[in-house]
């Protein structure tokens, strides 16, 4: 039993006015090709980078292993100086190192604060803010945030979904992301926001039988690329190479629907957390009743759920 896979769409030199008439209001993953990134491209090499934003100390993620959990959190943190980061996250092999010769480093940018701040590269790196040309494909009021990352080579993101629109640009390196639609949550074995199935090229189907359901998106990202991931679509992101990527968050919901103390753009709309609040305490109430009555209530709850709330115009 395999997954069907479905080749992500690419397209080059879409304008802004194309991306939004034509790709944005379909929702649906695409890879933008050739758009103007200014010269990051082809200056952020590992000697250009160590030097540009220089020995300033960084909170990076270590790893023995190449698929990283945040469930089990199978890494641990630790400070390094930016230069000396980026040298050992560039290497296969280390002379140095905090778990073992072979670690997996990963820097995912926070802000001053990390839990009252949003990451922003022009305030935490912003040297190497002044060589990238964001695709300014909303408005600036709905800008959210814009998220640096160097991962070394090989390195495995858990499956998780964000709550608001990006675009991730890819600067240097090769990625394969995977992805899935928000339709297929049932299948991902969630706990919050993050899939529980880690490795989606080979799941254990006896722990996870109906994750074979999920249909599978995947694209290849080279640097240049520019992946838009529309908000609650699952995604898995496998670093072929060391690589330098930026991701762009911003707001696609009126301003007022997101939780004002998210800092990462994953935490639940208000909205969506109220009525999963509401619906734990409807359930708690059943429990007062006998589990055969138990049992036929909650099967009429997920009717009147499916009736009043799911969509039928999905493709």
């Amino acid at each position: 039993r395999e997954q069907s896979v479905v080749p992500v769409a690419r397209l080059a030199g879409v304008t802004r006015q194309q991306f939004l008439r034509d790709v944005y209001p379909q929702r649906r993953p695409v890879v933008l090709k050739g758009m103007e990134l200014g010269t990051c491209t082809t200056k952020w090499t590992v000697d250009y980078l160590s030097q540009a934003e220089g020995s300033k100390e960084v909170k990076i993620h270590v790893s023995a292993v190449p698929q990283m959990d945040f469930l089990s959190k199978n890494f641990v943190y630790r400070t390094l100086p930016f230069d000396v980061f980026v040298q050992r996250a560039a290497e296969v092999k280390h002379k140095e190192y905090f778990i073992s010769e072979d670690e997996k480093y990963y820097l995912r940018s926070v802000g001053e604060d990390a839990r009252k701040d949003i990451a922003d590269i022009r305030k935490q790196f912003p040297i190497l803010a002044e060589d990238v040309q964001i695709p300014e494909y909303f408005e600036k009021e709905q800008f959210f945030s814009s998220v640096f990352r160097i991962s070394s080579a090989g390195l495995q993101l858990w499956t998780h979904y964000d709550v608001m629109d990006n675009f991730l640009i890819q600067v240097t390196g090769k990625k394969r992301v995977v992805l899935y639609s928000p339709r297929d949550a049932p299948y991902l074995y969630l706990s919050g926001t993050k899939s529980e199935v880690l490795d989606v090229d080979n799941p254990d189907l006896e722990k996870y039988p109906l994750f074979v359901k999920a249909k599978r998106y995947q694209c290849f990202l080279e640097a240049g690329d520019v992946l838009f991931i529309p908000a609650l679509w699952f995604h898995n992101v496998i670093s072929e190479e060391f690589g330098v990527a930026l991701n762009v968050f911003w707001k696609h919901l009126p301003a007022e629907s997101y939780d004002k103390s998210d800092t990462y753009g994953n935490k639940d709309p208000t909205a969506a957390s109220r009525a999963i609040q509401i619906l734990d305490r409807a359930l708690k109430t059943l429990e007062e009743l006998p589990e055969e009555y138990r049992d036929f209530y909650a099967r009429r709850m997920v009717l009147r759920i499916q009736e009043k709330a799911y969509r039928n115009d999905y493709g």
